[in-house]
């Protein structure tokens, strides 16, 4: 996702920020670009794509000064171009911004009316708008950016220069990562720390609703409420590959960790809460034809494919608009039937497997709308398809898919509130209800991460088994199936995944003493079904992993061992139980000494056939 790079000193700048932006490239972006400030004024360098045409423009026009900010953007508000590109500049005030501001579209009205023009399509232009206009008043740059965070609502890591004082830097986050690096004569910026490890290990991590001012001499740090404070000096010991993995062993233990950022990221510009609106800016199909969809067939492959089994739930319950699934490798070989009032969606993390793409392709010689739901800014799929709807999940570089499979189930449930509005199909309450669900889902997926170490402790102990049965019902049953994929595809393990009530209709027979059986038993109108099931496993001397709900009794004390989710609206439970599963599979392949993140036989992206 985007990257945040500062530096203040005595050095040139330029060539500080561009080593720091190539160092946040494995983040994934769509555009780059610098500001310096020198005596003379602002230079501000930005182009869209790689950090290497930013480069090529900087090498014949180099931009001088020993202070400065840079930034690696990734779309969100406002397609990929060099006018949204970041730096943005207002007045004096020259700003970089990582997160999502919910309220732009009010402050942008606003700010509009008091005299402010805007040149861009981003949230992040709006901040610099709004701190300009607070420090004619102001004066003070620490109580004019404080003042204006106030008003702002929604994440944010920013890094700000002022031309009026060109060796000093300003950096605030809330909800969004930012750290600040010590050097000698020296400071700088960074959102993730491989950007300035380089430079130095002394590292100070800013906390929610601080804001710090650097300069050459030091660094100095408000809390929330004005006052001064110090934060721990933390010396980091990584090397620069355990570095972009942000200090964790593998990446996929990292990506999994990423998901409440990553969910945060899909959802956050997408919905307002207040107006119960969701917008989807790349859907490219519109009202009439959305109102006018007779089916929806879903296509993917591997764990897309399950993405859009829950998908194929959220859509039908919310709209009442029947949804087939199709595993994209065989939907154009059945001679499927297609009729031009029909929405034919890809699956893909990368945008480039070969068998959506080919299945796409069929669904619009017959005459379907199309759209893609993926990862890659301008991939293949893409392209393709009439619209699309951005996951914001970032690189994903784990083989095995994490945080790109939850974020695909956001956006589906996005996609499907957004039909069900356009059909008008939902009360107000009960949209609201659904959006407001989905506004507090990183907050539940944060707690569910904290079943980790109890979940390691399980992987130890069952990691000798070389069979493991996955049962659920309902929306849940495709996560039993994504569950079982993830242990086989990393740890080389058996696994099958069921919905529970299929357990008698043959893998019954497998189940003794040498078969765990993981369970997923949320508080719903199937409980007594599943806990019916669990029952019929003990008698057989399987052994139970039970994954309940806070609060649950009656399955937690039948289980072998229990992993316990917090509370949620039933068709957030997907996402709460892809965690634990995720861990388990990651911990049993970590203590079996296997390639976690390159298994063997597997590609990131299959694009052949």
């Amino acid at each position: 996702m985007c990257g945040i790079v500062g530096y203040t000193g005595k050095e040139q700048a330029q060539a500080i920020l561009m080593e720091g932006l190539k160092r946040l490239e494995y983040r994934g972006y769509d555009s780059a670009g610098i500001a310096v400030c020198n005596e003379e004024g602002m230079d501000i360098r930005r182009k869209e794509g790689k950090v290497h045409v930013l480069e090529d423009e900087l090498r014949t026009s180099p931009a001088t000064g020993t202070s400065g900010i840079g930034h690696t953007r990734w779309a969100t508000h406002g397609r990929p171009s060099e006018i949204n590109a970041h730096p943005h500049q207002a007045g004096h005030i020259t700003l970089v911004h990582n997160g999502i501001i919910e309220n732009y579209l009010q402050l942008k009205e606003e700010l509009t009316r008091s005299g402010h023009s805007f040149t861009s399509e981003t949230d992040t232009e709006v901040i610099a708008h709004l701190v300009s206009e607070i420090f004619r008043s102001e004066d003070d740059i620490i109580k004019a950016v404080r003042k204006a965070l106030k008003r702002v609502e929604g994440s944010y890591a920013i890094a700000l220069i002022l031309q009026s004082e060109p060796g000093r830097l300003i950096a605030a986050r809330k909800a969004s990562p930012l750290v600040l690096g010590i050097g000698e004569g020296e400071n700088y910026i960074a959102s993730d720390i491989p950007a300035i490890l380089w430079k130095t290990r002394e590292i100070k991590y800013l906390e929610d609703g601080d804001i710090a001012s650097l300069d050459n001499e030091g660094i100095r740090i408000y809390a929330e409420d004005g006052t001064v404070v110090e934060r721990k000096t933390t010396r980091i010991t990584w090397d620069p590959v355990m570095a972009e993995k942000g200090g964790y062993r593998h990446f996929m233990l990292k990506e999994i960790h990423e998901q409440p950022r990553a969910i945060a990221d899909t959802i956050g510009p997408r919905i307002n809460e207040q107006k119960g609106q969701i917008y989807l800016e790349d859907l490219g199909i519109s009202a009439d034809k959305i109102k006018g969809i007779r089916k929806v067939f879903i296509l993917a492959c591997g764990t897309s494919w399950h993405a859009a089994l829950v998908g194929k739930f959220l859509i039908e319950s919310l709209t009442r608009v029947p949804v087939e699934v199709d595993i994209a490798s065989e939907f154009r070989y059945r001679d499927p039937i297609i009729a031009k009032d029909d929405l034919v969606i890809g699956i893909s993390q990368s945008g480039e497997t070969a068998d959506t793409l080919a299945a796409i392709k069929e669904a619009k010689d017959r005459g379907a709308a199309t759209l893609a739901i993926c990862n890659v800014v301008g991939s293949n799929l893409t392209r393709e398809t009439e619209g699309v709807i951005y996951t914001h999940a970032g690189p994903e570089i784990g083989v095995a898919s994490t945080k790109a499979f939850t974020t695909q189930l956001a956006a589906t449930y996005l996609l499907a509130l957004h039909i069900a509005s356009t059909k008008k199909l939902l009360s107000e309450d009960l949209f609201h209800k659904h959006i407001s669900g989905l506004k507090h889902l990183p907050s539940l997926l944060e707690k569910t991460l904290e079943t980790e170490t109890e979940i390691e402790k399980i992987a130890h102990d069952f990691s000798k088994y070389r069979d493991f049965l996955y049962l659920a019902r309902g929306i849940n049953y495709p996560i039993a199936l994504e569950g079982a994929l993830k242990l086989k595809e990393i740890s080389y393990i058996h696994a099958e995944g069921y919905p529970a009530g299929e357990m008698k209709h043959g893998p019954i027979a497998l189940i003794d003493d040498k078969m765990p059986v993981v369970v997923l038993a949320p508080p719903d109108a199937l409980y007594d079904k599943v806990l019916a099931g669990l029952e019929e496993v003990k008698a057989r001397d399987g052994h139970v992993i039970a994954i309940v709900v806070e609060g649950d009794k009656e399955i937690s004390s039948r289980a072998d061992r229990t992993i316990t989710i917090p509370k949620a609206d039933p068709m957030l439970y997907p996402f709460l139980f892809s965690i634990p599963l995720q861990f388990l599979a990651y911990h049993v392949a970590v203590h079996l000494g296997t390639d976690v993140d390159q298994p063997r036989n597997l590609a990131k992206s299959v694009t052949v056939e």
